[in-house]
Parts: structure tokens; C-alpha cells; sequence
């Protein structure tokens, strides 16, 4: 038989009670993890696009973009291999966007790629326009130049081509580069996107593949349908019998 004493001591150092337990809850490191899964969100479609085609494109691209490094280099061009250009980013973010100093093969352009894939352009976007220039938006210290109003050019990040590089060509007084950039901005998407890129790929092909069947035209003559062995003056004097 227990004495009081013993009770009380049973009570004051035995396990403490359940409910204790569950007054303090997960751990704090578990609970921060949870509210960062539950904040956490999709990315949108547009960026889905820009990482996986354009790290595909990278990939692809690299070897003809290392070479044509290798090449610059060789010939030593003045100012070095890479142009170094501030650009107005979204936000108004001004970041430096570096390419090759070239314009072969769009390499310049390739060389734009690893910008695409960090997050600073996107594939299809407005032009990239310096910080200085009085369309970016910004003033020069990169900060947005009217602070009541948020510039449309700021709502989207740039574009590695665009609506205005694939239809200011036509010489139409609507497809002005700024009107065309806008109308971008305001109907912007991923089938848009997917349909300016596969126009920016068709074009200088459609070009190049007519370029090489003028120059086949230009090398063709009549004497090339000729018989070997025909001769002018055998044409002149057939002529000349009639």
C-alpha cells in the first residue's frame, strides 16, 4: 500500500500528461516549410516556354557560338569580342546584355540566349532599348521616369525578337516598331509567342532560299540547253538558207 508521500511523488515526477503534448505543435522549421509550399506557385506558361526551348536552343547553339568566338578572337576586333550594352529590363531593372560582335548567322542574337534562360529577356518581347532612350520608360538611373504612371514597356520583360522585328520590314505605316511592340503588350501569350518564333525562323529562310534561286538563274544562259557541238554559226546560217 502506497502512503500519501509516495502518491504525490507518483504524481509530481511521472510522464507529463497527453494534453501538454499537444499544446506545442509542429516544429517551427516544419511549419515555415509548409507555408512555403502552400505560397508557392506554378510558374507562368510564358516562362515555362523561355526555359525549356530556350535552354534547348542554348544546347543546340553552343558549338556554333564557340566558334564564332574563337574566330572573333582571332581577328582582334576593336572594342574586343562582346558588345557591352545597358538595357531596360522588367520593372524598369537595368541589367548589362553582352553579345557577339557579329551579325553572321544571328549569332549576335544566339549569343543572347543564357539572358533568356537567367530571366532577364524573353524569347518574344518588346525590343530591348536602353535606359536613356525616352520609349524605355526610365530615366537614366534606371528608376521608372513617371512615378504616378507604370510604363507599359515595364509589365513585360524584353524579347530576343519580337512582333516589330518580324513585320517592321513591310514598310505598312501600322507596323511601325512602337505600335507594334504595344499592340504585343497588350495581347501577349503563348500561341502569340509560338507564332512570332516560328515566323522569325521562316523568314530568313524563305529569303535565303530565294537568294540562292536568283544567283541559279543568274548562271543559267541559253548556251547551257545547247547540244555539244552547236555552234552560232551554224544558227546563222540555217537562217540565212530559210
Amino acid at each position: 500500500m502506497q502512503t500519501q508521500g509516495q502518491r504525490g511523488n507518483t504524481r509530481r515526477y511521472g510522464p507529463p500528461p497527453a494534453r501538454n503534448a499537444r499544446r506545442h505543435g509542429p516544429p517551427p522549421a516544419l511549419s515555415a516549410v509548409r507555408a512555403r509550399v502552400r505560397q508557392w506557385e506554378p510558374p507562368p506558361a510564358k516562362r515555362v516556354l523561355d526555359l525549356t526551348l530556350g535552354s534547348a536552343l542554348l544546347t543546340l547553339a553552343s558549338p556554333l557560338l564557340a566558334a564564332g568566338a574563337v574566330a572573333l578572337a582571332a581577328r582582334r576586333p576593336p572594342g574586343g569580342v562582346l558588345t557591352h550594352s545597358p538595357r531596360a529590363g522588367l520593372d524598369g531593372h537595368v541589367f548589362v546584355l553582352r553579345s557577339l560582335r557579329t551579325r553572321r548567322l544571328r549569332l549576335d542574337l544566339l549569343s543572347r540566349l543564357p539572358y533568356v534562360a537567367r530571366g532577364d529577356l524573353s524569347l518574344v518581347g518588346p525590343e530591348p532599348l536602353a535606359p536613356d532612350d525616352p520609349r524605355s520608360g526610365t530615366d537614366p538611373a534606371g528608376t521608372s521616369a513617371s512615378p504616378g504612371a507604370r510604363h507599359w514597356r515595364q509589365e513585360l520583360k524584353p524579347g530576343l525578337t519580337g512582333l516589330a522585328q518580324i513585320r517592321s520590314r513591310s514598310g505598312m505605316p501600322w507596323d511601325e516598331p512602337v505600335l507594334l511592340d504595344q499592340h504585343y503588350a497588350e495581347h501577349h501569350g503563348v500561341r502569340l509567342d509560338l507564332a512570332i518564333l516560328a515566323s522569325a525562323v521562316h523568314t530568313p529562310l524563305r529569303e535565303a532560299t530565294r537568294g540562292l534561286a536568283r544567283r541559279g538563274k543568274a548562271r543559267l544562259s541559253d548556251t547551257d540547253h545547247r547540244l555539244s557541238g552547236y555552234s552560232t554559226a551554224e544558227e546563222v546560217g540555217s537562217v540565212g538558207t530559210d
